[in-house]
């Protein structure tokens, strides 16, 4: 008799802790996720552009949009919160990896954020999700693509992006599929200039790694002080290489630098690929004009996806928000659907525990219909926290706009190869 009154209390007590979940989730009247981007210094400007996109999502999911086909636009709210309401806390992350690491304790420990969404830079992401590890709370990254983020065994961090060994793979896949179907000759020789973060060194990496599989020879591997004054020493050096291939991985002062110094010194290699970045930055194309044209990089999306009825609108809804400035480009665009990826999976958690948020989070998977990029299989993580379903598109940028010209089913016009040199303009 007693060991069934034991059990019964047990099942009261369960029941009991079960309610007050359910009655204090109806309860919360906000939810607070913590962003930190470079709000100031050299990467303001890309980071200003993430905080448009999770701006978006923040109008997405605190009201309905029925002209909207992406997660959490058909409710007002966290309909599993009692329609409360996402609020963004931001912090300014200054393209600094320590200041990153302060930034996401503070924005735990200070301002009880039950999740944190950042950053730009994959060395500022790696320190900053340090903190989220060490406090136990889930840290999404919406796009910092060093593959070392997702290898270290964390158990709180996640990218929903691919990594910097599936975008230089693309690079490489795009020029094969080119030599068949289009019969343009890429050259069998590589240079390449990265700067010396831990982005930039892992994408040297993966270059060597697809250069041998594929058959190329890195003649030039060129590292570079990020946020330098001067690069001409390191472009001479480019130059002095002579490889029918140059890779570039900046960030965008570097990136407009660099093409600063190759007009300088009349330098243009035949064909010249960028790793995003600072290159699909609106002020690249602002800052250089026509002197920006024909460089090719990978992205995973761009905005002549705006067939799309979805993608239009949220375009509309950017350009209202930044009163014209530029149109939906990559960052913003992973600002919006990283913030929504986060969004959906504390709505689906029910509670603001973060074991139950990490739970949904591995476990969330949206279709491809519901994506604003050319993704078939739509957005799901692995075991590690790593986005698989992801893909890469190439842009070149023609009569000062990224043009879609890679894969050859969503181009929109025809490649430019190979490139002009600069009297050839």
């Amino acid at each position: 008799m007693l060991k069934k009154s034991f059990i019964f209390l047990v099942l009261v007590i369960f029941i009991t802790v079960g309610a007050l979940n359910i009655v204090f989730a109806q309860q919360v009247e906000e939810i607070k996720v913590g962003v930190i981007h470079p709000l100031s210094g050299p990467m303001a400007t890309t980071g200003l552009m993430g905080v448009e996109g999770t701006e978006l999502a923040l109008k997405i999911v605190n009201n309905k949009y029925e002209d909207l086909n992406v997660p959490m636009a058909e409710t007002v709210g966290f309909p599993n919160f009692n329609g409360a309401k996402l609020k963004l806390i931001y912090l300014d992350d200054q393209g600094n990896p320590e200041k990153a690491m302060s930034s996401v304790d503070q924005l735990i420990t200070q301002e009880g954020v039950v999740a944190v969404f950042g950053s730009i830079a994959s060395s500022v992401t790696a320190t900053g999700s340090q903190a989220a590890e060490r406090l136990g709370v889930p840290f999404l990254c919406p796009g910092s693509s060093s593959p070392a983020l997702t290898e270290r065994g964390f158990k709180w961090f996640f990218r929903c992006a691919p990594d910097d060994d599936l975008y230089t793979k693309s690079f490489f896949d795009f020029m094969e599929e080119t030599k068949q179907v289009k019969g343009i000759e890429f050259g069998t020789t590589i240079a390449m200039m990265c700067e010396n973060t831990l982005w930039g060194t892992d994408v040297a990496k993966a270059i060597h790694k697809y250069a041998q599989q594929y058959g190329y020879e890195v003649i030039a591997d060129i590292s570079y002080t990020a946020k330098s004054v001067s690069l001409t020493s390191e472009i001479m050096q480019l130059k002095a290489a002579n490889a029918d291939i140059v890779i570039l991985a900046s960030y965008v002062s570097d990136a407009i630098l660099i093409q600063k110094t190759m007009k300088d010194i009349n330098y243009m290699p035949p064909i010249l690929f960028a790793q995003d970045s600072g290159h699909n930055d609106p002020n690249f194309i602002l800052t250089l004009g026509e002197g920006a044209n024909y460089i090719i990089s990978r992205e995973v999306f761009t905005s002549e996806l705006l067939g799309n009825s979805t993608v239009a609108k949220l375009n509309e809804m950017l350009l209202e928000q930044n009163g014209g400035k530029y149109p939906m480009v990559q960052t913003v665009a992973q600002g919006v659907m990283g913030m929504l990826f986060l969004a959906d999976a504390i709505s689906r958690a029910e509670s603001l525990e973060p074991e139950d948020i990490r739970t949904a989070i591995l476990e969330t998977y949206i279709p491809p219909e519901k994506t604003i990029f050319p993704w078939p299989e739509g957005m799901k993580l692995n075991e590690k926290g790593q986005l698989t379903t992801g893909r890469s598109i190439m842009i070149q940028i023609l009569d000062q706009k990224f043009r879609a010209i890679w894969p050859f089913e969503i181009a929109r016009v025809e490649m430019v190869l190979p490139v002009p040199g600069w009297d050839e303009r």
